[in-house]
């Protein structure tokens, strides 16, 4: 419960006191018992009232407005940033999208201190993988939040997309933006005055470097 004293400004600033009581006790249940079903955590919560008023309890304070990304975690995350990293120094961003049981789960976090701190996340209603459309929906609203540091932008191969670097090519026009994505070793790709040939072409071997240019 420390993390909620140590930023309770931003709580008691979108919550009454009765909604970050409620949130405190299911911080506890979901750090104790490692459960996010309703039914599971209304169970144990120690409130004394009926189990079917502790469900819809938890269902209403989970709907809040108030727990919007953008409204209560972005001041949070944006502080601990500020905190550890100057203004004007480089960020480590990761984009992820991991297919967790049935639910399909998009993060963009900063890597800090070998761990990744997620600052905006998306749960897909579908299967595979994310568009383009949706990663600039995921990516778009951490450029502003961070819009002071110089941003570094790492991804496996759902993002080899070339429009997406080509988007990413013209916000950097305003705010230092750089980004490196792998690529499949069967993409195609074509230097001036040559044939196309495929990545897997190039002989490369783990450690060994090669940079390509006017591809």
């Amino acid at each position: 419960m420390k993390f909620l004293d140590f930023y309770g400004d931003h709580f008691t600033r979108y919550l009454t006191e009765t909604q970050i009581q409620t949130l405190k006790m299911l911080l506890w249940l979901l750090t104790v018992h490692k459960q996010v079903k309703i039914e599971r955590l209304a169970a144990c919560l120690p409130l004394p009232i009926l189990y079917e008023s502790r469900r819809k309890h938890l269902q209403r304070f989970l709907m809040l407005t108030a727990l919007s990304l953008s409204l209560l975690w972005f001041p949070i995350i944006k502080s601990i940033i500020n905190k550890e990293f100057k203004e004007g120094s480089c960020l480590l961003i990761t984009l992820d999208r991991t297919q967790w049981k049935d639910k399909n789960v998009f993060v963009i976090a900063v890597i800090w201190k070998k761990r990744a701190l997620p600052i905006y996340w998306q749960l897909f209603s579908k299967r595979g993988a994310s568009k383009l459309d949706e990663q600039k929906a995921l990516i778009r609203p951490v450029l502003r939040l961070l819009r002071k540091y110089e941003l570094v932008l790492i991804g496996d191969r759902e993002f080899h997309s070339v429009k997406l670097a080509h988007w990413l090519q013209e916000k950097a026009k305003r705010q230092p933006i750089f980004f490196t994505f792998r690529q499949k070793q069967g993409t195609n790709y074509k230097e001036k005055d040559q044939d196309f040939q495929k990545f897997s072409e190039l002989g490369l071997v783990p450690g060994m470097k090669r940079f390509l240019t006017g591809v």
